[in-house]
Parts: structure tokens; sequence; C-alpha cells
């Protein structure tokens, strides 16, 4: 047998899914056999407890403004701008407290009561879903 065919052969063995092969040709006797590890048992698994949740802060007491739509929380009117209101602020019924974006229109969401501004809670440029609550605020 070649010496050629002899490798030939042990190439194509070592690229196949072959674990052993015995071959015997012309007085020559090839055996050829592959090591083949197996995955040794998987250790056992740890527990690991959750990670412990945020505590959501408790909301004030108070009037809730909530979004009437989808789309982009902004307190001012443009970047740099001054917000509409602050926490601590008075509003009146009427006056403008945020822009909710959607679709490239700037929706401005008015107060429907009077009162004093005790919490914002999305933060400049978050996204606000329908009836998430955008500002508290406690009447007066």
């Amino acid at each position: 047998m070649d010496t050629n065919i002899i490798r030939q052969l042990i190439e194509m063995f070592e690229k196949s899914g072959i674990t052993d092969m015995e071959l015997e040709a012309e007085g020559i006797k090839l055996k050829l056999g592959k090591n083949v590890c197996t995955a040794a048992p998987a250790a056992a698994a740890e527990y690991i407890a959750p990670a412990p949740q945020p505590q959501e802060k408790p909301r004030p007491s108070g009037k809730q403004i909530k979004s009437p739509l989808v789309g982009t929380y902004y307190r001012a009117p443009s970047a740099g701008a001054k917000p509409f209101v602050s926490e601590g602020q008075q509003v009146k019924e009427g006056d403008v407290v945020c822009i909710v974006e959607a679709m490239k229109v700037m929706n401005e969401i008015k107060s429907p009561f009077s009162g004093t501004v005790t919490q914002i809670l999305p933060a400049d440029g978050d996204m606000v879903q329908y009836d998430d609550v955008l500002l508290i605020i406690e009447e007066n």
C-alpha cells in the first residue's frame, strides 16, 4: 500500500465522525482510533438568591396627571429651556405642565386642577405609556 494512500486515509479518518477503524490490504494492517473524551459530570448547580427588588418610592398623596398617549416625555418646551413646572411649584387649572411627543407632534399636557406639584415621575426624555403617571399634584 502506498504511503500517500495511507496519509489520505488518516486525514479522512481525522475529519470524519468515526472513532475506530481497521483496514487490511496488500498485507498491511492499519488500525486507527480516536481518543474520545467524555464530558465530566456537571457540577451541582448552586442556588443563587434573586437580587433584591428596588423598592418603589411611595407616592405622595394627591391627584395624578396621567399620560393620555404613548410618547416621549419632555419637561421643557425645548432643549435648554426652563421646565414648565418643578416640584414644589404652584400650578393653576389649565397650565401646561409638560409635553408628550408622539409621531413628531408635540402634545401639551395641561393640569386639570390647581395645586402644588409634589412629584414629577418620568425623567426628561423618558418613554411613557398611555395612562403612566406623569406628575402628582396636591390640591390646595
